[in-house]
């Protein structure tokens, strides 16, 4: 790998890892603080995509780790919202920038050719794509 763009692939990979863990976070505390009438089989969903999320931030760590990299431990913002419509919404957005940036992700390190990291961020991608889907639907 170049060492510059294996630089940027090292750096995007802690930003994967931020997120998960600002996500896993995220959406325990609204699984905890859902209330309302629908707030029974939306609190499961919350819970568990959370732990979803935190076996991807354990993967991506692993994989940063490996590629010689230290995994961070700050996670992004976490916004857990005042209502079952808040949350939601807050949860598509976090769910639209991890497609952003995993899709980007993928393209780094096709381009360092590094099978492993595509393969395993195809694969998160892809049940990042079914969270989102469960937020729109859910916002509807």
């Amino acid at each position: 790998m170049g060492e510059k763009v294996a630089d940027e692939l090292l750096d995007l990979l802690n930003k994967a890892i931020a997120r998960e863990i600002g996500v896993s976070i995220q959406y325990m505390w609204q699984h905890v603080m859902a209330m309302g009438m629908k707030s029974p089989e939306i609190k499961d969903i919350f819970e568990d995509i959370a732990i979803v999320e935190m076996k991807h931030a354990e993967k991506i760590a692993e994989r940063l780790f490996y590629l010689g990299g230290t995994p961070t431990t700050k996670p992004t913002p976490i916004n857990v919202g005042n209502s079952l419509e808040e949350m939601i919404g807050f949860d598509l957005a976090a769910e639209n920038e991890a497609i952003e940036l995993y899709t980007e992700i993928i393209k780094v390190a096709d381009m360092e050719e590094d099978s492993t990291t595509r393969l395993l961020f195809e694969e998160i991608l892809g049940e990042e794509e079914e969270h989102q889907h469960t937020f729109t639907i859910l916002l509807k």
